[in-house]
């Protein structure tokens, strides 16, 4: 059984921040959080973060405002969005991938930023 829970989404203002969380847990199989994305209305899904073993990828549209960390503990990774915009509003999804090679996500969480 795997689990990935996305959570920490909500309404703020323009320059406001947010901390979304992402753990992920499996019985079975190895699983890790590999990275965030998000899909605005009326657009395709898009890359937000992305970690790796060279570093952690941010788009450019959010670097300098979004940062990844983990607990390795809790096997959570977290977004810290900062200096949010409206362009930031859309539904927020955690990728995770198992032992496999397998993909696994979220239910996603809304995040909206109003003027």
């Amino acid at each position: 059984q795997v689990q990935v829970v996305a959570s920490g989404g909500g309404e703020v203002q323009t320059g406001g921040s947010l901390r979304l969380s992402c753990a992920a847990s499996g019985t079975v199989l190895s699983i890790s959080v590999r990275g965030w994305y998000r899909q605005a209305p009326g657009k395709q899904r898009e890359l937000v973060a992305v970690r790796t073993s060279g570093g952690t990828k941010y788009a450019d549209s959010v670097k300098g405002r979004f940062t990844i960390s983990r607990d390795v503990a809790k096997n959570t990774v977290y977004l810290q969005m900062s200096t949010l915009k409206p362009e930031d509003t859309a539904v927020y999804y955690c990728a995770a991938v198992d032992a496999l090679g397998r993909d696994y996500w979220g239910q996603g969480t809304q995040v909206t930023v109003s003027s």
